[in-house]
């Protein structure tokens, strides 16, 4: 089979090389020339364990190819994958401009039965605006081409997202025609040696399914860091709480884990776009704009706790930043709370130095040079009057206590994870703040 995945970031490229991992071939696309020239020449836009490994040994092997073409992308292809950004419009909504543009090319050029599919993160009613702009294409052209639209939403986890692609948990696929059907259960059927199935339902129903999948986890941070916080009032511990409710199999252990807010390039975009595809239908998502809600104010937890921890003053104060990316194995900087704790204490004056493994580059494109970027945890640890961790690296799980002290001028930490033993962190002379636990 051969097919044509439009797009080249994160889901797009993610979907080639791992649909070339099990023998198609496969033509990635994008507009931009200078990431073409760079994937041509084995160099990985994103940093994501293990891509780099399978993009290389398929283009090795002559399956997959990276081109500027759409037209040249198409030919021979049984199917081609939209997979093009849909960012947040200012109104919440999702940005289909991308999506539909690739959607007229692919008109201007189709001359053969094909199956059009929609992998971006779309509202309910895009695979029709789709079917639309492919089929005004034809017309324009008098081409009478016959061609499906499927909806084929991704469920990858940044920083898990080759194995969950070849080792999915379910599949789901939105179709209107049977040959389209067949081809998506032909295309799918290496993936499924795990015993988990493909699951199709009609269109509506699978795009409105990513969004729906995204807004639950979304729901479930936001109602533990919720109660977290009212944990610290009440005097009991979050983590212990978590334990509870999460050994409950109608809750399950995941995301329930306080923290300092959700971030990344899809649980805050989706949240935003359900929210406001409800609205054009006359309905109000209450609970997920309570989620939104909560989750920017999670936001500046951190940097309340220390700016209270100083009194109110963090001018000139230096303070160190454990962790960038908005998760770990990730440097995706979208939406990160570090983004929101950075903003908040240099508008207050204060000095700041970071460090992450591997989101430094990233960093400065959203912070530039107002930060110090330190090559090492230690680094950032000097002079610094408190320290905030943000982002759960396994570097940072076990705290070289003697070494902190000799650095720190001030033993403070303010754990936005909560990775750190509370009374550990007494016992070596720090003092700790927590999100939901109060043995500081």
């Amino acid at each position: 089979m051969k097919i044509s995945v439009v797009g080249t970031g994160y889901v797009g490229l993610v979907s080639g090389a791992c649909f070339a991992e099990t023998g198609i071939t496969v033509t990635c696309v994008d507009v931009n020339q200078s990431k073409i020239a760079a994937l041509n020449a084995g160099q990985i836009p994103i940093w994501e364990p293990g891509l780099d490994d399978v993009v290389r040994r398929n283009a090795e092997k002559k399956r997959l190819r990276f081109t500027t073409s759409l037209g040249d992308s198409l030919e021979d292809a049984d199917a081609v994958f939209i997979a093009v950004g849909t960012p947040s419009g200012e109104d919440g909504s999702a940005d289909l401009s991308y999506v539909l543009q690739v959607a007229s090319e692919i008109g201007r050029h189709l001359d053969r039965y094909m199956v059009v599919v929609t992998k971006s993160t779309v509202p309910v009613g895009t695979s029709r605006l789709v079917k639309q702009a492919v089929q005004k294409e034809l017309d324009a052209r008098g081409a009478k081409v016959e061609f499906d639209v499927a909806s084929n939403p991704e469920f990858l986890k940044e920083g898990n997202a080759v194995e969950d692609f070849l080792k999915p948990d379910r599949i789901v696929i939105g179709i209107e025609a049977e040959r389209a059907q067949k081809l998506m259960e032909r295309l799918y059927k290496p993936f499924l040696l795990n015993g988990h199935p493909i699951i199709f339902m009609d269109i509506a129903s699978s795009e409105l399914t990513k969004y729906a999948a995204n807004a639950m986890l979304a729901t479930k941070i936001s109602f533990m860091n919720d109660i977290a916080n009212l944990c610290e009032l009440v005097g009991a511990d979050a983590t212990l709480v978590r334990k509870g409710i999460g050994s409950d199999p109608r809750i399950g252990g995941q995301f329930i884990y306080p923290g300092a807010g959700y971030g990344g390039s899809c649980f805050p975009k989706d949240v935003k776009a359900i929210i406001k595809t409800a609205t054009e239908y006359g309905h109000s998502l209450e609970i997920l704009k309570s989620v939104e809600r909560v989750n920017e104010r999670q936001k500046d937890l951190i940097f309340n706790k220390i700016r209270s921890y100083f009194g109110g003053d963090l001018k000139g104060r230096r303070v160190a930043i454990w962790g960038l990316a908005f998760k770990p194995n990730t440097d995706d900087m979208r939406e990160a709370p570090a983004l929101t704790v950075i903003r908040r204490l240099l508008e207050h004056g204060a000095v700041v130095a970071v460090y992450d493994p591997v989101a430094m580059d990233e960093a400065k494109k959203y912070v530039g040079s107002s930060v110090a970027y330190s090559q090492s945890a230690d680094e950032a640890l000097k002079d610094a009057e408190a320290l905030a961790l943000m982002t759960e690296w396994p570097e940072f799980r076990t705290f070289d206590y003697d070494t902190a002290k000799l650095l720190m001028k001030t033993p403070a930490v303010f754990d936005g994870r909560n990775i750190y033993d509370p009374a550990e962190m007494k016992i070596h002379g720090f003092t700790y703040y927590g999100i939901g636990r109060t043995k500081n």
